[in-house]
């Protein structure tokens, strides 16, 4: 039974009450009763408006959904259609012109282009890692992946012949990068000889070499004759550090399974560590002990003699839940739950005012200011109401107005959209906006559910409206003036182990003008940083913003498979596909917690898997089952059948806990099933409500026994 204590009218999870009474009031000098008087008026102005925009939602969809059924077996009527969003309100007028207002934005947002690393704040040892990944080894990166066209290192220990063409991939990089005023840096037996075609690209030097830029990004050559890799080279060049994930997303929400206070006081005990200074890890690797901490900065002295030093880690984000969520760890006067969004506001919020105050160890944003990222915010009014709430939050803690910065995830149609008009709502404190496949495509199912059944996944990619949506984000960021004040970011790379099919691609995130976009993990932002030396993103954007904007017309267009008769073949196919995927990623969150991990896929191939992708999976099957695709019968056959292949591939994990054959006993595989067959009626097509359900029924089990 959950211990609560009453806070002026609230009844707080007591152990939450402690944490935040004890360990993030006290450092900003906040009076506990006043804090507690505050935040219960707070939200008893906010919840109700939280509740009434999450009816917008429903009454909107349920007018999409009529207007859909009343013209079943017709071809859709593309103006009348954006006619009829119009006038239901789901489209508003655009605001004309302006530009963004934000100020105190740090460089690494503003005025840097480089990759973005997200992060589950339950998992600490991540958590440092992605926090550490500002500099990264790019010898390491080479080494150990498939980035390279040559053989894998053979043995345990350092392969010659790897390493060599490891130091060749090198020289071609910083050819490219710095190159010389003549010849090549393969040609270099000293550094000291080298001649720059550009001087200035040389920027001082470090305990361990020398430092350079290109693209705003910084690049350390590293010297140490006497290492394996120094003794094989010309130069004793043992490394190439780049300057890698430049910022960092710290997730509460799609990679995280958090359902009760126990799961929040733990997410925000992190987010206070990595904030302070002090987070530390231990944890057992190769059979040895090892303790992970925040990595210093490092100390540089200039070319003209001055002592500098070059950040060790990355600029960080917290993401926190959307609107939709509550969660039971403070109970609202009526016995409901308060909304999640609005407790990671304030409490996530009040942990980052030590760093404003500049109370920390290290220290995140050097301008003061707090970066949120706020997710899943349907239209223009969700905007303006996170505009308000963080006006609120400022005034609880007494935080100059706009301290509170906001990145807004462009992730559901309605944004989409109006994405211009849900900058203006926050156009003084928004610093990010971004695009990305997963759950804006479980949106675009669930909005159009009852339009008729939609193409099969993979051919969804090619659509016109996820071209016209990729293209309009950063041309509307552009024309509202975010270049040079905020971030334009792209999604994620999926797959961590295919980093040479990720420098071959994923080029393209730079090249549309985007100053940011997704990896999944430290070795693949220190690869992606390449892709950033590689294309100048600012010195592309004046081109890119004379290009046209596309237009509603193609944005709105639905992804129907008009007329489509898919073979029997073809059908189990695309279920055996979802289903897997699904059941691979809900079989670790429901018994394991486990939020966001590398699942194999149905080729078994790891791919990253959060919420989001389970969104589009379970989504995709409730539209084919709505519109008589498939049956329940076929839906369920491919359930239990990939359940088998998924406790196969999970067969090596001794917390792992079967689904094949124990249906009735499984609450995963229940969870799963529930996420396909009620996936027609969930709020927007999210997973969360039924995710959380089941999840903190396998908890109250596991407490039981």
């Amino acid at each position: 039974m959950t211990k609560r204590i009453e806070r002026c009218g609230l009844r707080v999870d007591a152990a939450l009450a402690q944490f935040i009474e004890n360990e993030v009031l006290p450092p900003i000098g906040q009076d506990a009763d006043a804090f507690w008087s505050g935040f219960a008026a707070l939200v008893g102005e906010y919840a109700p408006r939280n509740r009434a925009l999450l009816q917008t939602r429903e009454d909107l969809q349920a007018r999409i959904d009529a207007w859909h059924g009343e013209r079943a077996g017709q071809p859709l009527d593309a103006q009348a259609y954006e006619a009829f969003l119009r006038e239901i309100g789901y489209l508003v007028p655009e605001p004309g012109d302006f530009t963004i207002a934000t100020k105190n934005v740090d460089p690494e947002i503003a005025t840097m282009a480089g990759p973005q690393l997200v992060v589950p704040v339950l998992n600490a040892r991540f958590l440092l890692n992605a926090a550490n990944a500002r500099r990264g080894s790019l010898y390491d990166a080479f080494y150990g992946t498939d980035a390279l066209d040559a053989p894998p290192a053979q043995g345990p220990g350092y392969d010659p012949q790897r390493g060599s063409a490891v130091i060749a991939a090198g020289r071609d990089f910083l050819d490219r990068a710095i190159p010389l005023a003549h010849g090549s840096w393969a040609d270099l037996s000293d550094v000291a000889e080298r001649e720059l075609a550009d001087e200035t690209q040389y920027l001082g030097e470090t305990e361990k070499g020398l430092v350079f830029t290109n693209n705003g990004l910084t690049i350390e050559l590293v010297f140490d004759p006497q290492s394996p890799v120094g003794q094989g080279d010309r130069m004793g060049l043992s490394d190439i550090v780049l300057e890698a994930a430049l910022t960092t997303i710290v997730d509460l929400e799609d990679s995280v399974a958090a359902v009760d206070a126990e799961d929040k006081i733990a997410a925000y005990a992190n987010w206070l560590g990595v904030i302070r200074g002090d987070l530390s890890d231990t944890f057992e690797k190769g059979g040895k002990t090892q303790t992970r901490t925040l990595a210093p900065d490092t100390q540089m002295v200039t070319r003209e003699g001055e002592r500098t030093a070059l950040p060790g880690r990355s600029l960080l984000f917290v993401r926190n839940v959307g609107h939709l969520m509550t969660n039971p760890a403070v109970l609202l006067p009526d016995g409901g739950e308060i909304p999640e969004g609005i407790l990671d506001a304030v409490v996530t919020s009040a942990i980052s005012t030590q760093d404003v105050k500049g109370l920390t160890r290290y220290g995140n944003s050097r301008q003061g200011s707090i970066y949120i990222v706020k997710p899943k915010m349907h239209g223009p009014e969700e905007c303006a109401f996170t505009d308000d709430l963080f006006n609120a939050v400022e005034d609880l803690l007494g935080l100059d107005r706009h301290t509170i910065k906001v990145g807004v995830m462009d992730e559901e149609r309605r944004t989409s959209a109006n994405l211009a008009a849900c900058i203006a709502a926050v156009k003084e404190r928004v610093v990010f906006i971004n695009t990305g496949f997963l759950d804006r495509t479980g949106d675009e199912i669930h909005t159009s559910m009852r339009a008729g059944p939609m193409i099969r996944k993979a051919d969804i990619k090619g659509s016109t409206w996820i071209a016209a949506y990729e293209t309009r984000n950063v041309a509307i960021g552009l024309k509202h003036g975010l270049s040079g004040i905020a971030q334009i970011g792209k999604g994620m790379w999926a797959a961590p182990d295919r980093m040479h099919d990720m420098l071959a691609q994923k080029i393209g995130h730079p090249r549309t003008g985007a100053n940011t976009a997704w990896v999944p993990s430290p070795t693949a932002a220190t690869l992606h940083a390449m892709h950033y030396h590689q294309v100048d993103v600012f010195g592309l954007r004046e081109e890119i913003a004379q290009e046209a904007i596309p237009g509603l017309d193609q944005l709105l267009q639905i992804p129907l498979a008009n007329g489509a008769n898919w073979s029997p073949e073809e059908i189990r196919e695309e279920l055996d596909n979802n289903a897997q995927g699904l059941l691979g990623y809900v079989v670790r969150w429901i018994d394991q917690g486990v939020g966001c991990s590398k699942v194999p896929d149905i080729n078994d191939v790891g791919l990253m898997e959060d919420r989001a992708t389970l969104r589009i999976s379970s989504q995709h099957m409730a539209n084919w089952l709505l519109h008589g695709v498939c049956t329940r019968e076929q839906v369920l056959d491919s359930l239990q059948r990939m359940a088998a292949k998924v406790d196969a591939q999970n067969a090596g994990d001794p917390l792992y806990e079967p689904m094949d054959g124990n249906w009735e006993r499984s609450l995963a595989f229940q969870a799963a099933c529930d996420l396909v067959f009620k996936g027609v009626e969930q709020p927007s097509g999210y997973t969360e409500p039924l995710l959380h359900a089941w999840r903190l029924k396998k908890k109250s089990l596991v407490l039981a026994a």
